[in-house]
């Protein structure tokens, strides 16, 4: 029985050493596939100056795709343009190509289109990741505010998509993801405009991706609650709220995701085409479910936060 004893002890911890051993055989496997899939891909960034757009770069960039990287400004995408091409192999890597895009000047779509179509002749992946956001009460929002949102988190994507749709169409290839936020999918308060914008991209982008699939096109959307600043700000003691359960639910949904993590989700999701990915913790999943299934809680919880959050406020 004693003989017996020792070895039954060691199961355990050896069963998870083998899987801690497998698991990380595993990633590394799918990390050399991923760097190999997107290789010499062309690869299109809507906004690679943020802070998730540079990640994304970084990340494509050093797997070997052919880049095009677009932002409002020359000055910030040559400070990322440098940042990548300084410390890497010209053999390994492309040097990225630079296109100046401004999603709140939708006229200028069709000339962003052809100057992106020109640098390789084709796309492969479009990655939409420029966003705007506005937090506001309803009646303080003007129509212009309500207007550049929307020309910045729908018209912009949805036109440029459709100006690079052709050529994938003819290709019969191509990957569309738009980064979008759980707020395409769940209204929360004050964000009339941004959740507006986005329930607009995501119901285009669903159509989009019913149309395309016989021309072997994949529409991806990735939602995270928030992006995050690259690093977590330290804690600040809350004030006393009035409702723990409100307050609770209302700190889950602020939950924001490192620009590193979703980067990393962008690069997986052009890699195993999946179709839609929600970066969230469980309390925004439950309220995304809560929407369906049982719409008056969630909306009663919603009003009650408002509530609170106005009494919370100090008066001006």
């Amino acid at each position: 029985n004693m003989n017996m004893g020792l070895p039954s002890v060691m199961v355990l911890p050896l069963l998870i050493v083998v899987a801690a051993g497998v698991y990380y055989i595993y990633n590394e496997v799918l990390q050399f596939m991923s760097k190999s899939l997107v290789r010499n891909k062309v690869v299109v960034i809507t906004d690679a100056v943020s802070g998730a757009g540079a990640e994304c770069a970084h990340l494509f960039h050093k797997a070997g795709a052919r880049l095009i990287l677009c932002g409002t400004t020359w000055d910030k995408l040559e400070s990322l343009y440098d940042s990548l091409t300084t410390d890497s192999d010209p053999r390994e890597t492309f040097a990225p190509k630079l296109v100046i895009l401004d999603f709140s000047d939708v006229d200028s779509m069709e000339d962003v289109v052809a100057e992106v179509m020109e640098c390789y002749g084709y796309v492969d992946v479009l990655i939409c990741n420029s966003s705007m956001k506005l937090k506001a009460p309803v009646q303080s929002v003007s129509l212009e505010q309500d207007r550049n949102i929307m020309d910045i988190n729908y018209f912009g994507p949805s036109s440029l998509a459709k100006g690079i749709l052709p050529a994938m169409m003819s290709r019969r290839s191509g990957h569309v993801i738009l980064v979008n936020s759980i707020q395409g999918r769940l209204a929360i308060p004050f964000r009339s405009s941004y959740a507006a914008s986005k329930h607009a991209a995501q119901a285009f982008f669903d159509c989009l991706r019913a149309e395309v699939e016989e021309y072997g096109i994949v529409v991806s959307t990735v939602s995270h609650t928030f992006i995050n600043a690259s690093e977590p700000p330290p804690a600040v003691e809350p004030a006393p709220k009035q409702n723990i359960l409100t307050d609770y639910i209302a700190s889950q949904l602020n939950h924001g995701v490192r620009p590193s993590v979703l980067a990393n989700e962008i690069l997986e999701t052009v890699n195993r085409k999946r179709k839609e990915v929600v970066l969230a913790h469980p309390i925004p999943r439950v309220a995304l479910y809560l929407r369906s299934l049982f719409p008056p809680f969630l909306f009663a919880v919603l009003a009650a936060g408002v509530k609170d959050s106005v009494l919370a406020e100090p008066t001006q």
